[in-house]
């Protein structure tokens, strides 16, 4: 049985996962003292707009990944005016 003010496991590890995601994805913007003694509307609200920016920025992502694949579909890979000859390194340098 807990005592009377616990947080069960799940709930600290899901609060403890979104205070590290936060510190994490913020790139330096929030410390981790700030974020476990910020009020958790605060805090949630913190979460789900880095959330949003990430899944925009995924979105836009695969957008310019699927333009580039049928660019690259199209086309032939361009090849620069290197012989398809590969050296013998036998001939001998001539002497002049």
């Amino acid at each position: 049985m807990f005592p009377f003010f616990t947080l069960t496991p799940e709930y600290r590890a899901s609060v403890f996962t979104q205070i590290h995601e936060i510190v994490f994805f913020g790139k330096g913007g929030y410390d981790w003292n700030t974020i476990y003694n910020m009020p958790i509307w605060l805090r949630k609200f913190t979460f789900n707009q880095i959330n949003e920016f990430y899944k925009k920025e995924q979105e836009e992502y695969e957008k310019g990944q699927g333009k580039s694949q049928l660019v690259t579909a199209n086309k032939p890979l361009a090849k620069p005016g290197i012989p398809d000859q590969k050296p013998t390194y036998t001939s001998k340098v001539s002497k002049k």
